[in-house]
């Protein structure tokens, strides 16, 4: 996947050339490029009522006059093929209006260990932004959790490992998926969830989210030594935080 990318980037700056080359060598091209840049420019400066005019005209100019050379398309082209091939799959046989055939419903499970304490060390993660990610393969000390995915469906199995008592936490960002955090009893939890469209189920109740974020909490959540801060923000996605 890293040679796709570097491949890509590889030809779209070759055909970037290309294109600031045609743009050079056509007068009229790149005097609407100029005239539309600078109206862009005087658009930001200039009060409300002028600055939409200018916006408009300045916007509307330089997209026109890239649109008309053939680098632009070019590397369009390119772009459109590189995705299609590398993450085509992820769209193939969805239905636009039936999210329960969406990529992400290939499950995911995410599975925490521990293993005897270790000294705190700096770490880096590298993560996906498509796909399948899995954390957990190999036993280790409880950490908080925090992670971003552009797609993707993940499964949070806190069964396996026994949460410090203190405050410990689970940070997810994440565009398009479901999320399901399986948290043993004992346990208070905080659940804090913003979404454009979702749901959420949490202490056997669930709501409906239309660009709306929901902070809850479990019963006697003050009263328990351990606690868990569940903090997730996505686009379009259901949260499911169960008890077990």
């Amino acid at each position: 996947m890293k040679n796709n990318w570097r491949w890509f980037l590889v030809i779209e700056s070759l055909l970037v050339i290309v294109a600031l080359y045609q743009l050079i060598n056509n007068l009229f091209i790149l005097g609407l490029f100029a005239i539309g840049c600078w109206l862009i420019y005087l658009g930001r400066k200039h009060q409300e009522r002028k600055k939409k005019a200018y916006l408009v005209i300045g916007i509307f100019s330089t997209v026109f006059a890239l649109m008309s050379l053939g680098g632009f398309w070019y590397m369009s082209i390119v772009a459109i093929i590189f995705f299609y091939m590398n993450y085509g799959k992820l769209f193939s046989g969805m239905d636009t209006f039936n999210f329960q055939q969406a990529p992400w419903n290939e499950k995911e499970i995410i599975v925490v260990e521990t293993t005897d304490r270790l000294p705190k060390n700096a770490k880096r993660f590298k993560r996906n932004w498509f796909g399948n990610e899995r954390i957990g393969s190999s036993i280790y000390e409880w950490d908080d959790i925090n992670f971003s995915i552009f797609m993707g469906d993940t499964i949070i199995d806190l069964g396996n490992t026994i949460l410090p008592k203190t405050e410990s936490h689970i940070v997810i960002r994440k565009g398009f998926g479901k999320t399901r955090i399986l948290v043993p009893t004992g346990i208070g939890l905080m659940v804090e969830h913003s979404a454009i469209r979702g749901k959420i189920l949490f202490e056997e109740q669930c709501y409906i989210l239309e660009n709306e974020s929901i902070k809850m909490y479990s019963n006697h959540y003050e009263d328990q030594a351990r606690t868990l801060k569940i903090i997730t923000n996505v686009l379009v996605g259901d949260l499911e935080v169960i008890t077990i």
